[in-house]
């Protein structure tokens, strides 16, 4: 997900995670990089790459291997595009200028599924 602060990414990823009754779990994994969360035979990770600087980070902490262990839900995502597995889901929040509580969503595949 890619989007100014306060665009909606967080409260999408609650939206997302509502489906597996997860969503008073979830909350901004700004200073941890990632919440974890399982239900069921679902393993869910919920990153925050705000504070890396580059893909390499990422690799630093083992983040491509989550992708293989279950879902991966990444806010600021565009930080480690380039590392994303070919079949992402790239969805970008933008703010309407006159309405603060207007947002426009753009979601676009990478490669079909």
């Amino acid at each position: 997900m890619s989007g100014d602060l306060g665009s909606g990414k967080t409260h999408f990823a609650k939206g997302l995670l509502s489906f597996w009754r997860l969503e008073n779990e979830v909350s901004s994994p700004t200073f941890t990089i990632v919440n974890e969360h399982k239900k069921d035979d679902t393993n869910i990770y919920h990153f925050d790459v705000y504070r890396l600087n580059s893909p390499e980070e990422f690799y630093s902490i083992g983040g491509p291997d989550y992708f293989e262990m279950g879902i991966s839900i990444i806010e600021w995502g565009e930080i480690i595009e380039s590392i994303l597995p070919p079949s992402h889901i790239k969805v970008n929040f933008e703010k309407d200028l006159n309405n603060e509580n207007v947002r426009y969503i753009n979601i676009e595949t990478e490669k079909r599924f």
